[in-house]
């Protein structure tokens, strides 16, 4: 419409026009006409009803690399993240939570925090008891606590250090993270609700040759962003404005508006740059503590949370218990699949589960790829009020790709097979899948041995994110001491048509970092309703020296298009695990992997 603006106010044929760079050109004059200068033209003009696609090889931006607009500022320090922003008249505001997980304030006594040099006002924070958005979008849960506003962060976390403060710790007090696996055993050993059934897994099972079982454990995790939480508000009598590093602009606008009483159109969201978000962002938690917090102070208020109240008073990704069963017939072909997961669901905060089902538990336990004629999968919810969860990056897919991966290792082993072989037969029917899988166990030179042999394996492990496939392999090195190093991850990745191919390789190396961080060493460990990790000594994250060389491979693909964001993480955990069985013999069923018992 565009090109025909232009070419109706030159007078030319159509077809000796091309629209490039914001501009529409005549090729043979050099005329250029800016799109603005034809958009009120163009909007006249009817609408084409049969447009012709540029044809790919005319691509001039789709599949290359295209340097990102962020970058500078990201570098030089100019970017303002959440924690940077600055509001005339603006106080710092630092909050005392609960230490148990759902505890109430039974009193406290402000006098001192009150004398402390720069703080201005201490405010009581009830429970926001799950405020939930009223459209029925995330629950907006705050801890009870009390917040100490002041001119600096140092003087608000100075006066926050002089309250004195009585809980009431609730039922969450006497949760323990041994008791809560307890509970979930116990849970597994009920039949389930069924998630997913194909053919007849227990006649299967019962005809089978052999049979393989193994128990896998998935912990709490946390998001573990390295921007803590933080939001800045401005309530007024007219309006309210919230500068949030958020991933969730709505719900943020909706939890603001439903405290203030204001119409949503007078809550304006200022979304900032974040240092990570990985799902924990969605929550808008921190917005409702900023929002409050200014309206009971009447002037713009930045809440920061410190990393120990990060870590603490997280949503964190659900816990599981999974129980497999396959079997073989007298040829080592599966035959029969059965996974009961027993896990703390995530979606019960949205309402009732439809049918019974929480797709987080189940997301990536369902729908395997794979060809196996009978099947079954169930699910039992353990429901823990006191304990926050939440979306971790991939969901479900994060802690089933490890759990389903791995087993299926297992029976690789069982039935004497080579894991990319069996994989390959089960892939029969799933072209996609296939290429990803083949791709990846050529650039990692599969069936070839590993350098440095001692100690060293190969594991390989797929996973899908509706619909981007993607397949890694790790090589793993297992010191005499059981210490894990993992030197080199090979992915494959099939997105469907390209778009910035630097970004899909920073996004699967990222996914590759974050996930290897949570299968190596992430773990949320509950004592008397406490948290008891608090910073990254006692939470470790992959850091330089120990993060694998990550090549990533792209599939030529025309299939239909995926993100990139989610399906590098779902693969390391298995693969590293798979690896460390390629290289001692013993398997992991257990996360975080720690040190290996060899």
């Amino acid at each position: 419409m565009l090109i025909t603006a232009a070419a109706q106010t030159w007078n030319v044929d159509r077809a000796t026009c091309r629209a490039q760079q914001g501009q529409v050109v005549h090729g043979a004059s050099g005329r250029r006409l800016a799109y603005g200068a034809l958009a009120a033209r163009a909007a006249s003009l009817p609408v084409p009803k049969d447009v012709p696609l540029k044809d790919p090889k005319d691509f001039r931006l789709l599949g290359t690399r295209v340097t990102r607009l962020d970058t500078p500022g990201k570098v030089d320090g100019s970017a303002v993240f959440g924690i940077d922003v600055k509001v005339p008249g603006m106080l710092i505001a630092s909050i005392e939570r609960s230490p148990v997980l759902g505890g109430l304030v039974k009193r406290f006594d402000a006098e001192r925090a009150k004398a402390m040099p720069g703080v201005r006002h201490v405010v009581e924070l009830e429970p926001s008891s799950w405020i939930a958005a009223k459209s029925g979008g995330w629950a907006a849960g705050c801890a009870a606590g009390v917040a100490v506003v002041a001119d600096t962060y140092w003087e608000a976390v100075q006066g926050r250090r002089a309250l004195e403060i009585e809980w009431d710790d609730g039922a969450g007090g006497t949760l323990d993270s041994p008791g809560i696996r307890t509970q979930l055993v116990a849970l597994a050993e009920q039949p389930g609700i069924v998630a997913q059934t194909v053919g007849d897994a227990a006649a299967a099972l019962a005809a089978a040759a052999k049979r393989v079982e193994a128990v896998y454990d998935v912990p709490f995790i946390h998001h573990a962003t390295l921007e803590p939480m933080n939001c800045t508000a401005h309530v007024r009598p007219e309006g309210c404005d919230v500068w949030a590093p958020t991933q969730n602009q709505g719900d943020a606008q909706r939890v603001a508006s439903d405290l203030t009483g204001l119409p949503r159109e007078k809550v304006r969201i200022h979304t900032v740059f974040s240092g990570g978000g990985f799902g924990r962002r969605l929550e808008p938690d921190f917005v409702s503590e900023a929002v409050r917090v200014s309206q009971a102070v009447g002037v713009p208020v930045k809440v920061i949370w410190s990393r120990e109240d990060d870590m603490r008073n997280g949503f964190y990704r659900p816990t599981s218990y999974n129980r497999f069963t396959a079997g073989l017939d007298a040829s080592g072909r599966l035959v029969a699949w059965t996974h009961r997961i027993a896990g703390t669901p995530l979606r019960l905060k949205f309402g009732p589960l439809e049918k019974g089902i929480d797709e987080s538990l189940v997301d990536g336990a369902v729908d395997l790829p794979y060809a196996i004629p009978n099947l079954l999968v169930d699910q039992l919810t353990l429901e823990l009020a006191p304990v926050p969860r939440g979306p971790w990056r991939s969901v479900g897919v994060s802690h089933n790709g490890f759990v389903t991966e791995c087993f299926l290792d297992e029976v690789a082993t069982a039935a004497g097979r080579d894991p990319v072989e069996l994989r390959r037969e089960l892939l029969r029917d799933k072209p996609r899948h296939l290429r990803t899988l083949e791709l990846a166990a050529a650039k990692a030179g599969w069936g070839t041995p590993p350098p440095l042999a001692q100690g060293r394996g190969r594991g390989i492990a797929l996973a899908e994110w509706g619909p981007t496939v993607c397949v890694e392999v790790a090589e793993v090195q297992v010191d005499a001491d059981g210490s894990v190093r993992v030197p080199r991850v090979v992915c494959a990745v099939d997105c469907g048509p390209t778009v910035n191919v630097g970004q899909i390789e920073a996004q699967i190396q990222g996914g590759v970092i974050f996930g290897l961080s949570a299968a190596l060493y992430g773990e949320i460990t509950l004592e008397q309703g406490r948290v008891v990790q608090g910073n990254f000594d006692t939470y470790p994250v992959v850091r330089m020296p120990e993060a694998p060389v990550v090549e990533v491979h792209i599939v030529p693909s025309t299939d239909r298009q995926g993100g990139t964001g989610e399906p590098g993480v779902p693969a390391i955990a298995p693969a590293v695990c798979n690896a460390i069985f390629a290289a001692t013999g013993k398997r992991i069923r257990r996360l975080p992997i720690g040190k290996v018992v060899v």
